[in-house]
């Protein structure tokens, strides 16, 4: 009995020294308003809105598992001799940044799983971001308003590529090295201020003495701060924006229709969190990853076979490896095309492109309004057949990349294989467009004859004169909703040849977007509801033309 009466009073203690430490900081800050706004939002029940929180707790994987390496880990290059536990490297002379790498695989408690966790999420992160930011294009959630909130998303997944290229170079091993190496010839091809960008970031003549370091610094300290911030930016206008949602009955243009944050979202979380956390810590501890050890130090003169960088800077590795040798040589310049076009250009390009995308589908559209209901990608054909056509492209080069093993593996020619890739490269995205287009409209033209004709019942009967035939079903509420609550702009009317040219571009780029197009069969009253159901928010639906 006196020691209830004890916890009862220390209960009641703690509860009042809560209840008053939140008095205290309501009374300072918006507390009690943004909690009460913060755990009343609702989130989509979809599994397809945990692609972003995947790469969120796979970050946070990163942070942990490298401030454990960081407390063991040795940028520098001086020599040391190596006098660990891994025998056959014993007595070699390697920089430290090698020997703190072997010292944490084979010495330190935890430390190979932690150098294993750490890559596996590394590569796990930029795989989610990749994957969210497809999800982000194919359902059209990155047009207004959050044209804003996709050039955060693209410039963490450029801070991505950056982190993970920097922390895959710092060990200082022979494969880490071979890519240090193509970098500084990357560096170096940039017209007129190359070698001084070179000089400057290594400290000199390849390999340097100053790159590791800065290296270093920019993993552990400038590019993880900068997507902390970046991502912290994002979950903000994430809440601020609200959630883009898929067409269903009583889901809007106007409204989010989900699940409340506390408790159902948050427990729901919580357990990806888990899973995440708990499927890298697994793949750190039997799926070996990066062992230096097999690699060697690097040594400038050497370079091992089957030498390729982590996937996702590997469309680099085979634009390299594709593209013909050729260089000029102007007012003393020397233009190295075959490094500058596939290593500069093409990832500058690329970037480009993926900043304007937006803008450049708002201009052609002729879109003004607000947009928060996702496109199924097969309603928009052009846009999903330019996505994988830029899929196929990039695959084609990852596995340019690799042309050497494959040569060796299946026992072909090198230069055969690289001349096959090469068409690939060009015919490869063009057939995926085209293929992509057709088998959307094909599919349009499938959920026409659906809301036509019925679903089929699988009941075959046979009329008097002897034919047969099947049954058909109306399809349920929720499907024809589907299918016929839908944004579609209708194609820019033709300004006439007198117009701006900028304006007959504009026309020309819209009836390529919606020009060929399947309408769904509906009625006055239906076209009024989607009408309202896919109006702006803001202006009640002014702004552009749908269907």
């Amino acid at each position: 009995m006196l020691m209830r009466r004890r916890k009862a009073r220390v209960e009641a203690r703690v509860r009042q020294g809560a209840f008053q430490a939140y008095v205290v900081a309501d009374r300072r800050a918006p507390v009690s308003e943004l909690a009460g706004q913060l755990l009343r939002k609702a989130f989509p029940d979809h599994w397809s809105f945990l692609l972003g929180e995947i790469a969120l707790y796979s970050f946070a994987v990163l942070v942990l598992t490298g401030s454990f390496l960081t407390l063991f880990f040795d940028p520098s290059l001086a020599e040391v001799r190596y006098t660990g536990s891994y025998g056959p490297l014993r007595g070699l002379l390697v920089s430290k940044a090698y020997d703190s790498t072997l010292q944490l695989s084979f010495d330190v408690r935890g430390g190979l799983l932690m150098r294993q966790m750490h890559h596996w999420a590394a590569l796990v992160f930029v795989a989610a971001v990749g994957v969210h930011m497809m999800r982000i294009f194919f359902t059209g959630a990155f047009r207004r308003p959050r044209e804003l909130n996709w050039s955060v998303g693209v410039t963490l997944f450029l801070l991505a590529l950056l982190e993970g290229f920097a922390g895959y170079s710092l060990p200082d091993d022979l494969l880490s090295g071979t890519g240090l190496r193509t970098a500084n010839s990357i560096v170096l091809s940039i017209p007129v201020v190359g070698t001084y960008l070179a000089f400057f970031a290594w400290g000199g003549p390849f390999p340097g003495t100053a790159l590791s370091q800065r290296l270093y610094i920019l993993h552990v300290l400038f590019v993880p701060g900068l997507l902390i911030a970046l991502i912290a930016v994002h979950l903000i206008m994430v809440v601020y924006l609200k959630h883009t949602q898929w067409s269903e009955p009583g889901k809007t243009n106007r409204n989010v229709v989900g699940q409340p944050m506390f408790p159902l979202f948050v427990g729901k979380s919580t357990g990806l969190s888990l899973m995440v956390f708990g499927v890298l810590a697994v793949m750190g501890a039997i799926a070996q990853i990066n062992p230096i050890w097999n690699f060697g130090p690097y040594i400038p003169d050497q370079v091992s076979t089957d030498a390729q960088p982590d996937w996702y800077v590997g469309f680099l590795e085979g634009a390299l490896r594709l593209m013909p040798g050729g260089e000029w040589n102007v007012a003393g310049h020397t233009f190295m095309w075959n490094v500058l076009l596939p290593a500069v250009v093409l990832p500058a390009l690329l970037f480009v492109v993926l900043y304007s995308y937006p803008v450049f589908e708002r201009w052609v559209t002729g879109d003004l309004v607000e947009h928060h209901l996702c496109d199924r990608p097969r309603d928009r054909p052009v846009r999903t057949g330019l996505g994988v056509a830029a899929i196929v492209c990039y695959a084609v080069l990852l596995l340019a990349g690799g042309n050497d093993v494959i040569a060796a593996v299946f026992h072909l020619s090198v230069n055969g294989l690289t001349w096959i890739f090469r068409v690939l490269l060009f015919a490869g995205p063009v057939l995926a467009y085209l293929i992509t287009r057709r088998v959307c409209l094909a599919l349009q033209l499938h959920e026409r004859q659906l809301l036509e004709e019925g679903e089929e019942t699988g009941e075959v009967y046979q009329d008097l004169p002897g034919g047969m035939s099947e049954s058909h079903e109306g399809l349920d509420p929720q499907r024809r909703y589907k299918l016929l609550v839908r944004d579609i702009p209708l194609p820019l009317k033709h300004p006439g040849a007198d117009a701006p040219l900028r304006r007959r571009v504009q026309a020309r780029l819209s009836a390529w977007y919606y020009g060929e197009r399947v309408d769904m069969p509906t009625t006055a009253e239906e076209r009024l509801q989607i009408t309202g159901r896919t109006a702006d928010p803001v202006s009640g639906g002014a702004g552009s033309s749908k269907e």
